[in-house]
Parts: C-alpha cells; structure tokens; sequence
C-alpha cells in the first residue's frame, strides 16, 4: 500500500522544513510512504526548500488559487500517483506530524473511509474563548447538515482512502474543510475521527487576517453550505419565521374587523398590509426551497458524474495536472510515470 501526505502551501519557505522535519517516512501498514507538495503560486523559495528536505512530488499551480483548490489537486494527483491513502495536513506545522499513524490506523483496519484529526479545540491556548465558541457552532452546524459525528469539523489534518478520495469535491473558493464533511456524510463513505496533537503557534493565518474576518468568512461558509445540502430546512424554516407572524396580523385584523368594521379600515389597514408583505416573503422562501432541492439533485447527479469521469481519467492513466517530480531518494527519482511501468496501481 501508498501512503501519500499532501502539504498545500503558500510562500511557505519558512515552515516548510519544520513540518517536513515531523513527517513520517515508514507507517505500518504501508510499503510506501511519499510527500506531496501544493504549492499554490509561491512566489518564494518554497519549491526549492520542497526539494531540498526531499519531497518525493510537487504539484506547481500557475498562480494563487486558493486553499480549497490547492487541496483538490492534490487529491487529483495523489490519486493519479497511485495512493492507497491520502493524508491532507497545513504547511505550517499547526498539526504534530507524529501523529500521521495514528491518523491513518482506522483506515488500516478497515473501520473508516475518512479519518479527521481532532484538535480538542478547547484546550488550544491561543483560540480566543469568542473563537472556541464559533468552532463549537460551526461544528455542530456541520454535524447536523452531514449526520456525522465529527467534534472538530474546521481541522485540516484528515486522511482519506481511495474510494473516499475519489468522491471529494470542493467547489467553495475559500476552504474545504466544512463542505468535504457534508459530502463524505452524504456519499457512502464512513467518517471517524481521532484526537491529534498540535504545535505552538508560529505565526498567525493567512487565510483570516483578524477575528472579524475569522467570524464573517466562516459564518458564510457554514451558511451557504448548509442552504447548500439542506436547502429545504434553511428556506422553509425561513419561510415559517415569516409566516407565523404574517398569519398572527391577518387573524389580528379578522378580529378587529369583526367587532368594528369601521375602526378597523379606520385604524388597522397596516397590519393588514404589514401581514401581506410578511405573506409574500414567505411565499418566496417555499419557492427558493423547492428551487434548491432540485438544484440538490441536480449537484448529486454532477457528483456521480465527475466521480466517474475521474475513475476513467485512472484507468486511461492521465497525468497529474502541473506535476513536477520531486527530490530522488535511493538514487532514483520518486515521481510516477503515469503511462508506464505503474499503470496498474491507477487502475480502479
């Protein structure tokens, strides 16, 4: 079996030989176990420092895609090197790298498809109390949208089997860890999750410049793909909240109207008109969840389609898009030719 732990980075030159530092290169369980590098339009030294520490695969992307593409193509090309196993983790070492066996061990048995590392966000000192809060919020939010356990559902340290692999698609712009855990509980993939280590702080995240940006990008995220995957509990919920109240002003003005015709056109017309517009926003909610259930079955559709096509792009061995071998280990380079002699390890 291939073990392959795929680090997205940016202008991470500095990090990168600390998190490379905590990388296992032996597992038990697997015959291989390789590194795979994202970089996502570094404009510093971090391919150099890549191939230096002994990166076995680099993925160059033209320019800064962003977090949740970076991830994407490395699954891509994990799976088109031939892995058994995917483990995703940050290039700043937030993640102990020790903990990769562990990590893996429930794939290994067979007990999991996907595996995600549990920071016990409570006991992370430098999480503001106001960011542990929304992390629980944002957590639970995703438990119930995916019908998983998963207590840490923003952690970035995750592993993933092949079959589980091939079924992940991120399509957010901004990060991959909330939506990935919805699609794995929709799909039929089984999620674990294990309690991992984290190092002290180094520096703080690019991907939230401030608390304020932490709280706005986050709450849209966990928003649009929740309305995403349960579009009818979002809109029609909405709808109720408009409803009920639209429906207490009609019956206010039925009963004023009943006792005092007169007073009521008199005194009351803007409940009842207050009540209509209350009525017409409802109305518009029921329609925009109806309209999103179907566009849900339309994206499952696309899902099993795109699932598709990527296991034809195995069996036809496509190469990895932008792939560049990496460092040469035992005298020999690590990359995979696609079209020759591990042909059959991309075949699904």
């Amino acid at each position: 079996m291939k073990l392959i732990i795929q680090i997205p980075c940016f202008n991470e030159e500095g990090q990168l030989p600390f998190t490379l530092g905590r990388l296992p290169r032996e597992i038990p369980g697997f015959d291989t176990v390789e590194w795979l590098i994202i970089d996502d339009g570094s404009s510093d030294r971090t391919i150099e420092v890549a191939r230096e520490h002994g990166v076995d695969h680099i993925v160059r992307l033209t320019n800064h895609k962003g977090l949740a593409a970076a991830f994407q193509a490395g699954l891509d090309a994990g799976l088109k090197l031939g892995a058994d196993v995917i483990v995703n983790t940050d290039a700043d070492n937030q993640y102990e790298g020790g903990d990769v066996p562990k990590l893996v061990a429930p794939i290994v048995r067979g007990e999991a498809d996907m595996v995600v590392g549990d920071r016990r966000v409570h006991t992370i000192e430098h999480f503001s109390a106001f960011k542990k809060l929304l992390q629980r919020i944002g957590s639970w939010v995703v438990r119930q949208a995916s019908s998983t356990e998963i207590p840490d559902t923003t952690s970035g340290f995750r592993a993933y089997n092949r079959e589980a692999a091939l079924q992940m698609q991120a399509v957010s712009r901004f990060t991959y860890t909330l939506e990935t855990i919805i699609q794995a509980g929709k799909l039929l993939v089984a999620v674990d999750h294990v309690p991992v280590r984290t190092n002290e702080r180094t520096r703080q995240s690019r991907l939230f410049p401030s608390t304020a940006a932490y709280v706005r990008r986050n709450a849209l995220s966990i928003f649009r793909v929740y309305s995403q995957y349960q579009p009818l509990k979002v809109f029609w919920g909405a709808a109720l909240v408009m409803g009920v109240p639209a429906l207490a002003l009609f019956i206010r003005f039925l009963v004023i109207f009943i006792e005092s015709p007169h007073a009521a056109a008199r005194g009351h017309i803007q409940s009842l008109i207050a009540g209509a517009v209350l009525f017409i926003a409802a109305m518009l909610l029921l329609s925009l969840g109806v309209i999103g259930d179907l566009l849900d079955a339309q994206r499952t559709l696309s899902q099993r389609t795109f699932e598709r096509v990527r296991r034809i792009e195995l069996q036809l061995g496509v190469e990895p898009s932008h792939y560049e071998q990496g460092a040469a280990r035992d005298g020999r380079a690590t990359g995979v030719d696609p079209q020759g002699a591990d042909r059959e390890a991309l075949e699904v």
